[in-house]
């Protein structure tokens, strides 16, 4: 009979490194200012998890465990180094926080977030950096993401961090002027982060880690409005997840998943922190438009005039082709296919779009409702050939069936 201690162990050692991970790294980091030593502490205390535990039994305290496994490491090494006393004292005195200690924790994890999205590094090293170090995701999975090797992704970890070190970033979270000039960037990464996540071949997990930290940057004195509404934009869009598919593990269309299935919760907490957000900037009108699909009844009840009003302004406000295809579409519902049709052609014109599966899917939508089936079938083709992603190619194939059946 197999022991069922090890997996029981597995598990429980992933759950403490889900919790615990980021923050021991981002309490090491502070105290030591070592990145490379913080990160290998982190690791020694989970792989002596996976060792004792099976043995010992799970601590009743597993986040305390290992943050003290880290520490006592941290220290090993530091005092081997002959460092200052001052930073053997702190990392003494470091421990799993009690609940009074809460936002020495919340203020540990924003500076590292600070410090991994900072604008002196490219935006893929920032994505990458946050994942492996703010979330914890493996270095081979983060490789998978960006299409590279693990040494590939593991020199551009280390090259990103040393370009840390050598500029002297500072570990903290900015303040006044510089807090409102590097906020963007930092919502940049959560947006590309979640989506990695959201997209239809992409890894869930992504999607809650975003979630998490872009709760962590919400509670930021004082409230900046487009955190609160990416905030509500992530909880609006992750309301959906669990019907996406069908029993089949297919992708459905918003007009076809079984909105019973939506997760309230999440769209109720998205509805209270829209309802504090003041002004119309991208991520409040996204999330303004997606409250709109979240709150409908059904798919006919979609409120489709005032969604098109939305992304009127959107477009005005931060153009880009991919928001000129989705205000044409919104267009399309909202005042008849031929006049989403004609916002198509202005938003594909100049070749921005050229060979983009979803302007090609827009497309095809549009001209199904205007009774030209075959021509319609043809374009879901053409857009699921173009698409790398297996779940969104077989949805697109589905659909043009489903027009020559």
């Amino acid at each position: 009979m197999t022991d069922p201690r090890p997996a029981a162990t597995a598990e429980a050692v992933a759950a403490a490194s889900a919790g615990s991970y980021a923050r021991i790294v981002a309490a090491l980091i502070r105290v030591t200012g070592d990145w490379t030593l913080a990160e290998d502490s982190a690791q020694e205390a989970l792989a002596l998890a996976l060792e004792r535990w099976p043995r010992d039994g799970v601590p009743a305290s597993p986040g305390g465990w290992l943050m003290t496994v880290a520490r006592n490491r941290a220290t090993d090494v530091l005092r081997r180094a002959s460092v200052e006393r001052r930073k053997l004292q702190e990392l003494a005195e470091l421990a799993d926080p009690a609940p009074a200690g809460r936002e020495q924790v919340v203020d540990d994890r924003l500076r590292l977030i600070f410090t991994c999205c900072h604008p002196a590094l490219s935006l893929e090293a920032r994505v990458a950096l946050t994942l492996r170090t703010v979330c914890g995701v493996p270095t081979a999975d983060i490789a998978r993401v960006f299409l590279v090797s693990e040494s590939a992704m593991t020199r551009r970890l280390t090259r990103a961090k040393a370009k840390i070190a050598d500029a002297r970033i500072p570990y903290r979270v900015p303040s006044g002027q510089e807090l409102a000039e590097r906020l963007p960037g930092v919502l940049a990464v959560l947006y590309l982060l979640f989506t990695r996540g959201y997209d239809a071949g992409g890894e869930p997990a992504f999607a809650d880690e975003a979630i998490r930290l872009a709760r962590l940057l919400d509670r930021l004195p004082p409230g900046e409005p487009e955190v609160s509404a990416l905030l509500a934009l992530f909880l609006f869009q992750h309301s959906r997840r669990e019907a996406r598919r069908d029993a089949d593990g297919r992708l459905l269309p918003l007009d076809r998943q079984d909105r019973r299935r939506w997760d309230r919760a999440a769209i109720a907490e998205g509805l209270e922190v829209l309802g504090r957000v003041r002004g119309d900037g991208p991520y409040a009108l996204q999330a303004r438009i997606a409250a709109h699909h979240a709150t409908a009844p059904d798919a006919e009840a979609t409120d489709w005039p005032a969604i098109a009003r939305w992304y009127d302004r959107l477009a005005r406000l931060h153009p880009s082709p991919v928001i000129a295809l989705n205000r044409a579409v919104a267009h399309g519902y909202a005042h008849g296919p031929r006049a989403g049709l004609a916002l198509i052609e202005q938003a594909c014109a100049g070749g921005a779009l050229d060979d983009y599966p979803l302007a090609l899917a827009a497309r095809a939508g549009l001209v199904a409702r205007l009774g030209d089936r075959g021509h319609a079938a043809a374009l879901f083709r053409r857009a699921a050939a173009r698409t790398a992603v297996e779940p969104e190619r077989r949805a697109l194939l589905d659909r043009a069936d489903e027009l020559l059946a």
